[in-house]
């Protein structure tokens, strides 16, 4: 059975050694597996015939049936085009070629019943339709047609013949000799709960749909089948996680209590008071904690990691954190010494700028434990840095880290692994968070700390700049500070750093006498860091920047965030840009500035910054608009080679196939039980590709 699958493309009827080079180098088809694999993106309706009148230009591909009125051969010789009138009871309609005229013409009569099928766009005040398939109307043409399935496929495959078309051709070859080997991948109950139709049966209704139903219960199948095995590794993994690596219990709270009622500045939210009790309810347990927490900026993860480290330290052990720039190392210190002073714990900084000296003597009190607490970036997973008992280690921003990295800071401890908590300011979709943590436990902190004003949003044209400079005068005059930001210009760092020039030339005249800072990629980090200390001093009133303001980097007193041409940004940056602002207790503004050509996307994205603050609800409508790929992280992952489901729109699915692996798992974590042999004999032929179980071959 897994012999077919592997059969290399080229044994194929109809491939042959020069075609199969160019599907593997084209579109990675190397099997009759990967060949039966390559699902179609898209489906022409070819089971209807729609009338003239009915047409509009927000129609996808249609069918007609009708006559040729007139046809005219419009232009020069080399830029010729051709223009048929197409008729039929209700209506006329214009067909357009551009290219193959001649061609075309010797092919249309006037007068003859034709089949027409294409995609209708609108061209000023008329709809026409561009390079349509036209065919004379038989008895054959006329019957009542079916979806048509649409197959990625590139140029250079096109120019070999290898178009849509012929993929359909060599994927009805392939079906025919595959169909008796697919075997049933899916326990008998799964498939009877879930009203999941046959294997077989998806995936030849997946290609070649009798109608819309049967293909909506074929991608319905297929898209559960595939994101249960991607569940069912994930789960898999933590079972034999938990089962394999016990962590330290930690339960003695009098240091957490000491702080809460006698140090704490401020209330905590009621989302950071659950959090805490999720992470002390995971040590207090045999368990090694693996925990991710998600928070939008501001959020207060930075107090809620230290009350957990006061669970540890209050115990004997050590905890440590590690960030991913020196700057926000910094600023946890920072942040976290005078709480730490205050309760008698000993705190110390690691980072690539630490001296030796200073070096020297933190390893030596963190190796007899006398130091708690150490705070720094991947220095701290060196060889030489050596703790007495590591309880727990903390990973701020922990897309910004490869998995080797974090994996040396878990084994710092000789005979029992420390527990485990991811930081993350980038609100991660639930379905994506499943998917690429689905091994982790989530915890969200999704309020923000009381006396925190939302910061207004608002959408102006580049006509309203007089307006917005006004706005900002009137800020400074009040004491506040402004951050203003041009996008990069990929195409060229010198066009983008004309562009971020430019616009601080236009700022210093537009604002006489305020005191401006510059930074942009191209400055060496030494002029980096002081432009920012003089803005986080208030020396200067505006920082005028690229992309490069630092996430994290924290500056109370800076109250309005504008944009310049907020169309170029993504939905994420463009949310992490919005959190620079908003620190403090004063109302803060974001100013998203734009020309008046917006694309369609583009628009979404400012109307939806306009409309919430809320991370997660900005993350799943960048999920929708991007797909998963461009999201933190997710490309090396490997967990979102996906086939045929989409995270950005199959949300519901995934909870089903989740559950699913959960509930067969629970009964089962062996998969020994006679019900479970298909699911055991698919994850035996999956082993080569670890990542993805649901795979054919």
């Amino acid at each position: 059975m897994q012999g077919f699958f592997d059969t290399p493309i080229e044994f194929l009827k109809g491939v042959g050694p020069q075609k199969a080079a160019l599907l593997s180098k084209e579109l990675n088809i190397l099997t009759y597996g990967d060949l039966i694999q390559h699902y179609p993106f898209r489906y022409e309706d070819r089971t209807k015939f729609h009338l003239v009148r009915e047409v509009n230009a927000s129609m996808p591909y249609i069918q007609l049936k009708g006559k040729i009125r007139h046809i005219e051969a419009l232009g020069p010789p080399r830029k010729r085009r051709l223009v048929v009138h197409f008729k039929d009871d209700t209506g006329e309609i214009e067909l357009v070629w551009f290219k193959g005229v001649d061609w075309i013409l010797k092919k249309l009569q006037p007068g003859v019943e034709y089949m027409v099928f294409g995609k209708p766009t609108a061209f000023g005040r008329k709809i026409n339709i561009a390079h349509p398939e036209i065919e004379v109307l038989t008895n054959f043409t006329m019957q009542p047609g079916h979806l048509q399935p649409v197959y990625s496929t590139t140029e250079t495959l096109k120019r070999k013949y290898l178009d849509s078309k012929a993929i359909g051709k060599l994927m009805k070859t392939l079906l025919n000799a595959a169909f008796p080997k697919i075997r049933e991948t899916l326990p008998v109950t799964t498939q009877e709960e879930y009203g999941l139709i046959p294997k077989q049966e998806a995936v030849e209704q997946v290609h070649f749909p009798k109608n819309h139903e049967s293909l909506q219960k074929a991608q319905f199948r297929l898209k559960f089948e595939e994101l249960f095995y991607v569940q069912l590794r994930l789960l898999k993994l933590k079972i034999t996680r938990m089962d394999k690596f016990k962590g330290i219990v930690f339960h003695d709270t009098h240091l957490l209590t000491k702080f809460y009622n006698e140090y704490l500045p401020f209330d905590l939210t009621n989302a950071q008071k659950k959090v805490i009790k999720e992470i002390y309810h995971d040590m207090r347990s045999s368990n090694q904690m693996n925990r991710l927490l998600q928070g939008d900026v501001g959020s207060g993860k930075t107090i809620v990691a230290f009350i957990c480290m006061l669970l540890v330290t209050g115990s004997g052990a050590q905890a440590a954190l590690m960030a991913p720039t020196e700057i926000l190392a910094i600023q946890h210190y920072n942040g976290l010494k005078d709480y730490a002073q205050k309760i008698g714990l000993r705190i110390a900084l690691l980072t690539g700028s630490t001296k030796t000296s200073e070096r020297k003597i933190i390893h030596e009190y963190l190796k007899n434990g006398e130091l708690h607490i150490l705070v720094g970036t991947h220095a701290l997973i060196e060889e030489k840095v050596q703790f007495q008992r590591l309880g727990l280690a903390i990973v701020d921003e922990q897309h910004r880290f490869g998995v080797a990295q974090r994996s040396k800071l878990w084994q710092k401890n000789k005979e029992i692994y420390p527990h485990v908590l991811v930081m993350t300011a980038t609100p991660i979709p639930r379905t994506l968070a499943m998917t690429l943590y689905g091994d982790l436990d989530i915890s969200t902190i999704d309020e923000l700390p009381a006396g925190r004003k939302p910061i207004k949003t608002v959408h102006r044209y580049d006509s309203h700049r007089l307006k917005v400079n006004g706005f900002i005068k009137e800020q400074i005059a009040e004491g506040r500070q402004v951050y203003i930001v041009y996008p990069l210009i990929e195409e060229s760092e010198k066009l983008d750093l004309k562009h971020v020039m430019d616009g601080y030339e236009s700022v210093c005249r537009a604002f006489p006498g305020v005191p401006v800072s510059i930074v942009h990629g191209k400055m060496k980090a030494e002029a980096k860091d002081f432009e920012m200390a003089r803005f986080v001093k208030g020396e200067t009133k505006i920082m005028v920047a690229t992309t490069v303001i630092e996430v994290g980097v924290n500056v109370p007193n800076a109250t309005v965030m504008v944009i310049e041409n907020a169309e170029r940004f993504g939905l994420a940056q463009l949310h992490q840009l919005r959190g620079r602002v908003g620190r403090g207790a004063d109302q803060s503004y974001c100013l998203l500035l734009s020309n008046y050509k917006l694309s369609k996307e583009a628009r979404v994205r400012i109307e939806t910054m306009v409309r919430t603050n809320n991370g997660f609800e900005i993350a799943d409508t960048d999920l929708k608009l991007r797909g998963p790929g461009d999201l933190m992280g997710t490309q090396q992952s490997g967990v979102l080679d996906l086939l045929i489901a989409d995270l950005g729109k199959d949300g519901k699915i995934l909870q089903s196939a989740r559950q699913a692996a959960q509930a067969v798992l629970a009964k089962d974590p062996g998969l020994d039980h006679p019900g479970n042999t298909n699911i055991r004999a698919q994850v035996k032929s999956m082993r080569k590709t670890v990542v993805n179980w649901s795979r054919i071959s």
